[in-house]
């Protein structure tokens, strides 16, 4: 059995150009002072409002590569550590994610952590304590993080359930960072950058995310997402007309019944 660890490049993870963000409320500063003093990061916020973007841009600004993980049900703890593999005729380890960040310094960011099964996301837990550790049970190793590597998890906690939440255990080893939508003046901004299109297309845009939003007392499960505004500020960019591309990239997507699709096509049909 041998280890091919060593011929990892980590630059491969490197972020090489910044990704735009607009920050809210201190969060750059919040994060990069956790950075420095090696705290582990808790992103919270509902899905599409920034956070994996606001990841990449502080990954940019550190100048640490990024290891991006999206978790789901069945992720493993070898998936995260690491598992020997045949190639050819040898067994040879394979570093997974979560140790490759430990060894060279990287953000590892846990997207989505609470899908992924509870008895994985313990192996995190010496790690995002003063211990810095992380276990190698099939190696029989523990190894101690560089200064550079931080671990960054998020999730939402509008779907938070019995099954679907995070141990305190674990929550209580982090500091969090509180994420929601844009307030309306930044979001106006996003999109007029990131979607392309002038200031009034924009507004009208935002308009219509804080209407629909504010349908979650209503019967919608969660509101529309920034990036979905975005969606629909590119299709108008492209020719698409806007009724139609709200109805695909905002209506379609957060609802399948038929009297929110058309509670919500009347406000696209008032704004446009």
């Amino acid at each position: 059995m041998t280890d091919k660890g060593r011929e990892f490049d980590i630059n491969t993870y490197r972020v090489t150009s910044e990704p735009y963000y607009a920050e809210v409320n201190g969060e750059v500063g919040l994060f990069t002072t956790a950075a420095k003093k090696r705290m582990p990061v808790m992103l919270k916020g509902p899905t599409g409002c920034g956070k994996t973007r606001f990841v990449q841009h502080m990954a940019f600004r550190l100048g640490r590569p990024l290891i991006t993980v999206a978790c789901h049900e069945d992720l493993t703890a070898s998936d995260l550590v690491g598992r020997y593999l045949l190639k050819g005729s040898d067994t040879v380890w394979v570093d997974g994610p979560l140790t490759l960040g430990v060894k060279y310094g990287a953000i590892v960011y846990l997207d989505e952590i609470v899908e992924a099964r509870k008895d994985t996301t313990v192996i995190i837990h010496p790690l995002s304590d003063d211990r810095r550790l992380l276990p190698i049970e099939k190696k029989g190793q523990v190894i101690e993080a560089v200064d550079d590597f931080m671990l960054v998890i998020s999730y939402n906690p509008g779907y938070q359930s019995v099954l679907k939440d995070l141990k305190q255990s674990t929550k209580q080893r982090f500091m969090a960072i509180e994420f929601g939508y844009p307030p309306r003046e930044i979001e106006t901004a996003v999109l007029e950058r990131e979607a392309g299109v002038d200031r009034e297309m924009a507004i009208k845009l935002v308009r219509l995310g804080e209407k629909v939003r504010n349908l979650r007392n209503h019967g919608l499960e969660e509101g529309v997402s920034t990036r979905l505004l975005i969606y629909a500020g590119e299709l108008i960019g492209q020719g698409v007309p806007p009724p139609r591309a709200c109805e695909a990239a905002v209506i379609r997507p957060i609802t399948d019944d038929p009297d929110m699709h058309r509670s919500m096509a009347e406000l696209v049909k008032a704004i446009f």
